[in-house]
């Protein structure tokens, strides 16, 4: 495994020691079995958050930036310092954190590496399955230490599209094709695009506004991986670290496959 990453140098061996930290941590929570908060009150419809979420935040933090680098997390205060910083760490502590409360083994910790504005590299850390994914641009991804690479599916016949389970749950997904391809729904929207990187599933897109935190270590990986990423338009690149996080919609397919996702998504409307 080293040897893959040796290639990828410094940033992808700071990534993967800093998910084998966070391991450790998890180590400690029995998902199924964690008390959860609401981050705003008790207003319905907002996210959980446990005491995993902001321990491991707080260990990521401590871990990953240098001197000159900026932060940017779900679960820290946004410092508008990070804008001036080419190198953004860009960080999901707990991406699923429903999932893990309920104990559904579909949640991850999430590591992007932002420079330029750009999704360079990435890692997710599945501690229920055991599933590590890891990768940079130009380097490839690995997946428990063996390279991986995008479906090869000559398009969305036949494929395994993941959607957000709770999109599915409030029907969303309704009104698609599933004669000609299979929605799976799964929770953690990085943990989706990392299974799409590693070519366990076909392509994924999200129906409403993410965060960065939520997608840059997933984009990172799909592009590493040699898919196809786009917020508005085929072929033009997501900027990341902007000054809201916040994207519209991200769509992450084999390159083969985006006229014929972008021509479903239109016919669906």
């Amino acid at each position: 495994r080293r040897g893959v990453l040796q290639r990828g140098a410094g940033d992808l061996r700071r990534i993967d020691d800093a998910l084998e930290a966070a391991r450790v941590v998890f180590s400690r929570y029995t998902p199924g079995e964690v008390e959860a908060r609401r981050k705003s009150g008790d207003i319905p419809g907002f996210d959980p958050v446990t005491a995993a979420d902001t321990e491991v935040d707080t260990l990521l933090r401590g871990l990953l930036p240098r001197a000159g680098e900026g932060w940017l997390s779900e679960e820290t205060i946004d410092d508008p310092e990070r804008l001036k910083c080419r190198r953004v760490w860009v960080v999901d502590p707990l991406d699923g954190t429903r999932e893990f409360v309920e104990g559904i083994p579909e949640w991850c910790v999430s590591i992007g590496l932002v420079i330029d504005g750009a999704p360079m590299a990435g890692g997710i850390l599945n501690p229920a399955t055991g599933q590590k994914i890891l990768g940079a641009r130009g380097r490839g991804v690995v997946l428990d230490g063996h390279l991986v690479r995008i479906s090869q599916r000559p398009g969305l016949a036949g494929a395994t599209v993941l959607a957000s389970r709770s999109e599915v749950r409030r029907k969303e997904w309704e009104g698609y094709r599933e004669d000609l391809f299979t929605i799976r729904p799964c929770g953690s929207v990085a943990y989706k695009l990392a299974q799409v990187a590693a070519g366990l599933a076909d392509a994924t897109w999200t129906l409403v506004p993410k965060h960065e935190w939520d997608v840059a270590a997933g984009a990172a990986l799909v592009l590493a991986a040699g898919g196809t990423v786009w917020e508005s338009t085929p072929g033009e690149p997501v900027p990341f670290n902007r000054p809201k996080p916040k994207l519209t919609r991200l769509l992450a397919v084999p390159p083969q496959m985006v006229g014929e996702v972008e021509a479903e998504i239109a016919r669906r409307g």
